[in-house]
């Protein structure tokens, strides 16, 4: 990826309403040079995945607040799968309970960021596991 724009999808999934840490944490990315489509609240899987295949993006980041994110995860990665996306690795931030952490990484998840989590540590990640 040297030389290349990180393009990062930002998705809110789900009925959560809340998206202000979604919003600045897209504000953090773009200022670390990345380039970040943010797909707006309340948004189907399906059309977070349909997205991520028209915007070619580099990852898929999950922000997820109403505590379905284990749910939520599975079904991503089996859409993503079956679209031929499952190089494309995913991201998630919100209220994620330590215990669940593990639970993601097994599904495939390839980072986590649960609130609370610094600016710099989630763009150095994304980093990581995109390069």
């Amino acid at each position: 990826m040297t030389g290349k724009k990180i393009k990062i999808l930002i998705g809110k999934p789900g009925l959560d309403g809340h998206d202000r840490g979604a919003k600045v944490t897209a504000l953090a990315l773009r200022d670390a040079g990345m380039e970040v489509i943010y797909t707006g609240l309340h948004q189907t899987v399906e059309q977070i995945v349909r997205t991520a295949v028209q915007e070619a993006v580099d990852v898929v980041g999950l922000s997820i607040m109403s505590g379905a994110h284990l749910p939520i995860c599975q079904k991503l990665l089996e859409l993503m799968k079956n679209e031929g996306l499952q190089e494309i690795p995913v991201v998630v931030g919100g209220v994620i309970p330590k215990q669940d952490i593990l639970k993601l990484s097994e599904l495939g998840i390839a980072g986590v960021f649960p609130g609370g989590t610094h600016f710099d540590e989630i763009v150095s990640g994304i980093k990581e596991i995109v390069t």
